[in-house]
């Protein structure tokens, strides 16, 4: 094993006394191209250019003598000092420090970044990334080849967001590119790059305590499964229509197979637990109707696709959503057709339409396709059709009774089926 192992953080600059001093007396040196070709970097050191970590790692541990480790921005920062760190390797490090490249691009951009998601982008993990970027008003994104700008941008097809697209940060080919989302596919861009995405949307301020989010909620309520008053509210309640789809006077308006029972506050709460949106995820609200669920899902921190035919309804959502400051794109349409050009779901709520939805839903395999039905012959039917596509299917039916604790009096009572469809790769 090594006798000793400094990982050096690079960000353009000069390097500090600490890391020439490392430098000088290392006997083997990993690093890109251009972290070779540094001055410092002793002639009879031996090389290794740094592709893969995991190999340098095995290097490192069978070299004599004192080993080095050069890499951009801050290595502590989803760089190298965790896999150099591994069980695996058993690699005990030094580190000597620089800017982040995070932080520098913010710097470039001469924007504040305590309130900004930061991701990683891998082929494996676009689509992930991409999610977080529609859900949040600002993330930065450390891109990597077949996951940079061109391809973030071409994976948000029909979101709008600002780019700034720092390319090669700290050299002497260092580029800051500012243009919208729609325009990045059609360039070729430079490796190492960092992308910071600006949303148009509802922007969270900081908390002042704890960086990339703020826990108090920018609309300052508090819990989730929330009483549908909050909500119309919200939507500003203007139309006179309840949540799903029947005017106050009970007029159905013909969307099939669904009901007032399945968008009680306390079926929303049970939907809501079973789809467990998260951050990085894009869940389908189907069948939105005044976006109750697809704005708590958003305040989970998942991106979210409302979906609805009614354009009153649509307006709803989007009122709702900026209300309680998350960001939600809905899409005016009719499922099933409409689903047809969306982007892959990983859970999917579905609030109406029966089993012709729920099987279009199924072919796309999302996870989990969470819905209800108020009857026992509409439940049968979604089970058989659900199980018959590859989920494991559970059903309960959930009552609640809303009560006037001042009386003791019933106000309202709500009776329904609730299915939960979990693939059943990775049903338990």
């Amino acid at each position: 094993m090594a006798d000793r192992v400094t990982v050096i953080g690079w960000d353009g600059s000069p390097l500090t006394r600490a890391a020439t001093a490392a430098l000088s007396a290392a006997t083997l040196v990993a690093g890109a191209a251009h972290h070779l070709a540094l001055a410092e970097v002793p002639r009879d050191a031996e090389r290794i250019r740094l592709g893969s970590v995991d190999l340098a790692a095995r290097r490192i541990a069978g070299h004599r003598g004192s080993a080095v480790v050069l890499a951009d921005g801050d290595p502590g920062f989803f760089g190298v000092v965790r896999t150099l760190r591994a069980p695996e390797h058993g690699l005990e490090v030094e580190v000597v420090p620089a800017v982040s490249s995070v932080a520098t691009a913010f710097a470039r951009a001469g924007m504040p970044w305590d309130d900004a998601q930061v991701v990683v982008a891998h082929p494996k993990t676009l689509r992930r990334a991409v999610n977080v970027c529609r859900a949040h008003h600002k993330v930065a994104v450390l891109t990597s080849p077949g996951a940079g700008p061109a391809e973030l941008a071409l994976l948000l097809d029909g979101v709008h967001r600002t780019f700034v697209i720092c390319e090669e940060l700290g050299t002497a080919r260092e580029r800051v590119t500012v243009l919208t989302s729609d325009k990045a596919a059609d360039h070729d861009w430079r490796d190492p790059n960092v992308v910071i995405v600006v949303g148009s949307g509802p922007t969270t301020a900081a908390a002042g305590w704890i960086g990339g989010r703020d826990p108090a909620r920018p609309d300052g309520v508090r819990g989730w499964g929330l009483p549908e008053d909050a909500h119309r509210r919200a939507g500003n309640g203007s139309a006179g229509r309840d949540h799903a789809g029947h005017d106050r006077a009970g007029h159905d308006r013909a969307r099939p197979e669904q009901s007032t029972e399945g968008e009680s506050a306390g079926m929303r709460a049970a939907q809501l637990a079973r789809l467990g949106p998260r951050t990085g995820d894009l869940v389908w609200d189907i069948g939105s109707g005044t976006g109750a669920l697809a704005v708590e899902a958003a305040r989970f921190g998942a991106a979210v696709i409302a979906v609805d035919r009614d354009p009153a309804a649509c307006a709803r959502v989007t009122a709702a959503a900026r209300s309680f400051g998350v960001a939600v794109q809905v899409v005016q349409g009719l499922a099933p057709h409409v689903l047809e050009r969306l982007p892959e779901p990983d859970v999917v709520r579905i609030g109406g339409g029966g089993v012709r939805v729920a099987l279009a839903v199924a072919d796309r395999r999302p996870e989990r396709i969470v819905t209800h039905a108020s009857t026992r012959d509409q439940a049968e039917a979604l089970v058989t059709a659900l199980s018959g596509s590859g989920y494991t299917v559970e059903c309960a039916l959930l009552q609640s009774v809303d009560l006037d604790t001042s009386a003791w009096q019933e106000r309202e009572r709500s009776v329904a089926f609730l299915l939960c469809a979990v693939r059943s790769d990775l049903a338990p």
